[in-house]
C-alpha cells in the first residue's frame, strides 16, 4: 500500500476515487478524475514549504540506492568488505554497466522492513563502510572506470565502536582521496544528505540533488535541539538551515538539480531512475571533454564558502 503524507491526503482521496471508477468500469468518471488529480498534484507540489520537502526526502516509499541500482545498472557485481574489519551493509558498491558504459556505483542504503533496516543500520555507515567505498573507488581509478555515488543517509553512525575504529579519520580520508581520484566522479543526493556521512561520498566532479532531497550539516531535529533546546521546532530549523536544492544551488554548493516526476520519485521510480541515468551519462560526457578535469574539480572544491568584512 502506498503511503501518503498529511499534505497529500487530497491526492490520496482522488486516487481512491479513480480506483473505484476503474472497478466500476466508469471510464468517463475516471478521465475526469485523472484531470482533477493532475491539477491537485500541480497545486500541492508547487506550494510546498521546506518542511514538507523534508518529509518527501524521508518518504518511506522513496527509492533507495539499491532500487536505483536495480533499475539502471546491468550485469551488476557487488564488491564487499574493507579488507580491515568487516562488510558494512549501510554502503553498497556495485560494478556493472549503465547503457554501454562500465560504471562503479557506490550508494548508501537505508533498507526496507525492520530486519533489513537493522542489517543496513538504517543507512548510517560505520568507518568500514567508508573504507569499502574508498577501496572500490581506487579499483575504479586503476581501470579508468567512472564512479556514480548515491547519497542517502541521516549521518555517519555515532556509536562507540564506530568512534573506536576511526570514524572521523575514515571520513576525512575519503574527502582527501576522492578529491584526487584520476577518474570522473558524479554524486547525486537521492534523499537525505546528512553531515559528514554524506560528504564522504559527495566529493565529486559533479554534485547534484534530486528535486525533493535535502543536504545539511545536521538534521533539523538536531539543529532545533541545539539552538532552542526544543526538538519540536523542526519546521523553523528546516527553513532557517536552507537545506533544499534551490537554496544550495543559489549558494553554489551544488552543481545541478535533477527534476523528479510530477508526483515525486516515490510515485514513479522508473522515471526517476531514468533521470539519474541521463544525468550521469550527460555529465560524464561533459567531464571527459575537459582533459584537465581533476584540476577543475580541485578549484571547485577550494572555491566553496565565502566571507565578508
Amino acid at each position: 500500500m502506498a503511503t501518503y503524507l498529511d499534505f497529500e491526503q487530497r491526492i490520496k482521496s482522488i486516487q481512491d476515487e479513480i480506483e473505484m471508477a476503474t472497478i466500476r468500469g466508469d471510464s468517463a468518471a475516471k478521465d475526469i478524475l485523472e484531470i482533477d488529480l493532475e491539477k491537485e498534484v500541480r497545486l500541492v507540489y508547487s506550494n510546498m514549504n521546506d518542511y514538507q520537502k523534508l518529509q518527501l526526502a524521508r518518504h518511506p516509499d522513496r527509492p533507495y540506492a539499491l532500487d536505483y541500482i536495480d533499475l539502471i545498472l546491468k550485469d551488476g557485481y557487488e564488491i564487499s568488505g574493507d579488507r580491515h574489519f568487516s562488510d558494512d551493509k549501510a554502503i553498497v558498491c556495485f560494478l556493472g554497466k549503465i547503457e554501454d558504459q562500465t560504471t562503479l556505483i557506490i550508494g548508501e542504503e537505508k533498507g526496507r522492513g525492520t530486519k533489513n533496516k537493522l542489517m543496513r543500520n538504517f543507512g548510517m555507515p560505520n568507518p568500514e563502510g567508508y573504507r569499502k567505498a574508498l577501496k572500490a573507488a581506487k579499483f575504479a581509478e586503476k581501470f579508468n572506470i567512472p564512479i556514480l555515488m548515491l547519497v542517502d543517509t541521516a549521518g555517519a553512525y555515532p556509536g562507540l565502536g564506530a568512534e573506536e575504529r576511526g570514524q572521523s579519520e575514515a571520513i576525512a580520508k575519503n574527502l582527501q582521496d576522492f578529491a584526487a581520484l584520476k577518474t570522473p566522479t558524479i554524486s547525486v543526493v537521492i534523499g537525505e544528505g546528512g553531515s559528514g556521512g554524506a560528504l564522504a561520498i559527495a566529493v565529486a566532479d559533479k554534485l547534484a540533488m534530486m528535486q525533493y532531497s535535502i543536504f545539511s550539516v545536521i538534521s533539523p531535529e538536531g539543529c532545533a535541539a541545539i539552538l532552542w533546546n526544543d526538538p519540536t521546532k523542526i519546521e523553523s530549523a528546516t527553513k532557517a538551515m536552507k537545506i533544499t536544492p534551490n537554496e544550495l544551488k543559489k549558494a553554489n554548493l551544488i552543481d545541478d538539480i535533477i527534476l523528479e516526476p510530477s508526483r515525486g520519485a516515490h510515485r514513479d521510480r522508473i522515471c526517476a531512475a531514468n533521470s539519474i541515468k541521463e544525468y550521469f551519462l550527460n555529465s560524464l560526457e561533459a567531464i571527459r571533454k575537459n582533459s584537465n578535469f581533476i584540476q577543475k574539480r580541485y578549484e571547485k572544491l577550494m572555491g566553496y564558502g565565502a566571507f565578508g568584512e
